[in-house]
């Protein structure tokens, strides 16, 4: 018979390198490490906790009123990495408050070491003070040499402890790469706990501040909110911006538990950035910590309303003291294939879907509503009568879900969104509308997009435009402007000459003026030729090319002198397009002038000399006929079109109302 091995003939041996995957890298910011000391505080019963930050980033110190720990304490319990308290007789809920215990794996206090190099620890429990350093160089060379086993912090003399009861703990050498401002870990670690303040007495402060809810900043970005349980309706009060609130069922189908808190929308989604963070999560907090950074994650929501959520949810049934540990290494998630979580998703499933719903229906209220705040718009939903007002009170509901960065720019959606509904309402197509829902907000934007005959139908403000630019021609020509500056306003607006010509284009060849072109291109000019006017214009339309010859108010001319000229540029032209391979092209020159020529005694003899100068393919225009044919054609216009001046001066009364909103804001 073989005899028992007098030693084990197996054994596991555990590297003090478990440290690094346990939490010396684990957090990569200042407020989870300090969440981790403020949870440790709470077990401790404390009922104060001071975060003192050092303005330029050298220090962090945090120093609680809990009961302390005792040399014993430090080794058996904070020191010990794993030790599960909660296993312990009694561990489950703290002695003094009976408060429900936050830590699990006992390995939180390592992540300290994610955001310090160097931590001490001053502890006094019933008159008995410790103190110990602990550096992280020592333990990375303990690591690179293979040690195994324990880890001794350098004893600190009791000198140093100057508490009469709990516990300081102090990070120095901090790493840079990971400080944050006062500011920011406040509104971080105020994210963090939902058990700050008087109520649960538990107060934490920042360089002498208290942490209070409030410092979330986030509750004025709310207008929607939908609560839970019994402590959620206090969430909802602390909205000073809340246009809805409602109580919701708080207990998970088939099953006695329960969950507390909040989900909400914002009004513009784009409040939900703030500065690094994205607000647009549900969290899950469990015992007064946060638990799961977002759970919205989870969910493939695809609806518009998804990009105004934010929430806060509190699970405790997640962390019972007779179930697993569900919370993962990092204490930023949970397990997520745990049946709990699974209870939880399914929960917080049904609530989407009912809050898509409800979210739609306020929102689509609230859009008519807003357009209405326009006197003009009001007006124009009143001329309305059933389901024509409908259907329009629901596009402005689709519009005001739309994401935009300022309400300016919805007042503008507005406008286009009556802009759309009378083209449509004009090609009696407003069933187009009934493609849009909440699911497919890009088909209203198809329908914006798409009018491609808008402009022949609410071409409102073409026309206004257009009024201004033939306004400003008179005013440079009653001025006697620079012959330049009229010149160039013609180019800019070739219409004037012929509506025809609508979309002129240039060509970076043939732009330059001609003088340029006959130095550059040799296509065998006379000198006479070479020595011509160069101060007119060139552009194309309508596949012709054109030259405007533009002539002083004042200098009268006869069409023998004008013959002579333009000659010149038509044998220079088709030089030109001959030289560069287009000789057949045709081309039109207009000669705009201040007075009729000298030898238009007659109409007769005005018609004898078009007929003259069409043999240079010349036409002759006065500067006050081109500016009446411009007035009269969109006079003619607009009295042809009656329903879409009715448009046009609806439009024009939005974009007033906007002005003077405005500046009534900006004098207040």
């Amino acid at each position: 018979m073989t005899e028992a091995p007098t030693t084990h003939p197996y054994s596991m041996t555990l590297s003090l390198n478990i440290l690094n995957h346990l939490g010396i890298n684990l957090y990569s910011n200042v407020p989870a490490v300090l969440a981790e000391v403020v949870a440790n505080s709470w077990d401790a019963d404390a009922e104060h906790v001071d975060i003192e930050v050092d303005p330029q980033g050298g220090w962090i110190k945090i120093t609680d009123d809990g009961h302390g720990m005792d040399q014993d304490d430090v080794n058996n319990k904070y020191l010990h990495v794993g030790f599960r308290r909660r296993e312990q007789k009694g561990g489950a809920v703290t002695p003094k408050f009976c408060r429900p215990v936050m830590g699990r794996k006992g390995i939180g206090k390592l992540s300290l070491f994610s955001v310090a190099r160097v931590i001490e620890v001053h502890t006094v429990k019933d008159g008995e003070p410790s103190a110990f350093r602990m550096v992280l160089r020592d333990i990375e060379e303990k690591i690179k040499s293979g040690g195994e086993g324990t880890y001794y912090p350098n004893p600190l003399p009791a000198e140093v402890v100057d508490l009469q009861n709990g516990t300081r703990v102090v990070l120095t050498d901090l790493k840079k790469s990971i400080y944050q401002a006062e500011a920011a870990v406040r509104k971080r670690l105020a994210r963090r706990f939902s058990i700050l303040g008087d109520r649960f007495g538990f107060q934490v402060r920042i360089n002498g501040t208290a942490i209070g809810v409030a410092d979330r900043e986030y509750f004025g970005k709310l207008q929607y909110v939908w609560w839970y349980g019994d402590g959620g309706a206090k969430y909802a009060e602390m909205c000073s911006n809340l246009e809805h609130s409602e109580g919701r069922p708080d207990r998970l189908d088939g099953s006695d538990n329960r969950v507390s808190g909040w989900i909400g929308t914002v009004a513009e989604s784009g409040s939900l950035q703030d500065g690094e963070d994205n607000l647009n999560k549900i969290t899950v907090v469990v015992r007064g910590k946060l638990a799961q950074e977002d759970i919205l994650e989870a969910f493939t929501e695809g609806g518009m309303y998804t990009k105004y959520l934010m929430g806060e949810i509190e699970a405790d049934f997640l962390d019972g003291d007779d179930k697993e540990d569900i919370a993962t290494t990092s204490r930023q998630r949970v397990i997520e294939d745990d049946p709990r979580y699974q209870e939880l998703k399914a929960l917080i499933h049904r609530e989407l879907k009912y809050i898509q719903s409800q979210w739609t229906e306020l929102r689509n209220r609230q859009g008519a509503q807003k357009a209405q705040e326009i006197p003009a718009i009001r007006e124009w939903l009143d001329e309305m009568k059933g389901d024509t007002r409908r259907r329009a009170e629901r596009l402005f509901g689709r519009i005001n879900q739309i994401t935009v960065e300022r309400e300016d720019d919805r007042r503008q959606l507005f406008a286009h969104g009556v802009l759309a509904f009378e083209s449509l309402r004009y090609k009696e197509n407003l069933d187009a509308l009934d493609q849009v829902s909440t699911e497919n907000l890009q088909a209203l934007t198809q329908i914006f997009t798409n009018l491609d005959d808008i402009e022949a139908t609410l071409y409102h403000q073409i026309v206004k435009e257009r009024v201004q630019v033939i306004r400003t021609l008179r005013e440079k020509v009653e001025e006697n402007a620079r012959e330049k500056a009229i010149q160039q306003h013609l180019f800019d607006h070739l219409w004037l000459l012929d509506p025809s010509w609508e979309r002129a284009a240039t060509s970076e060849y043939m732009e330059r003026t001609l003088q340029k072109e006959f130095e550059s291109i040799d296509a065998g000019l006379s000198e006479e030729e070479r020595a011509g006017r160069v101060d007119i214009k060139y552009r194309t339309a309508s596949g012709k090319h054109i030259i405007v010859e533009l002539k002083k108010a004042d200098r009268v001319l006869n069409t023998p002198v004008l013959q002579n000229q333009v000659m010149k540029y038509r044998s220079a032209l088709r030089k030109l397009l001959q030289a560069t391979g287009r000789p057949n092209e045709p081309f039109e020159i207009v000669c705009v002038v201040g007075r009729a020529l000298s030898d238009w005694q007659s109409s007769e003899d005005r018609r004898d000399s078009e007929e003259a100068l069409k043999a240079y393919d010349t036409r002759v225009i006065m500067y006050q006929e081109l500016i009446d044919r411009a007035y009269q054609a969109y006079q003619e216009y607009m009295e042809r079109n009656v329903e879409a001046g009715r448009i046009s001066r609806l439009i024009g009364q939005i974009e007033d109302w906007d002005d003077e909103r405005k500046a009534d804001t900006s004098s207040a």
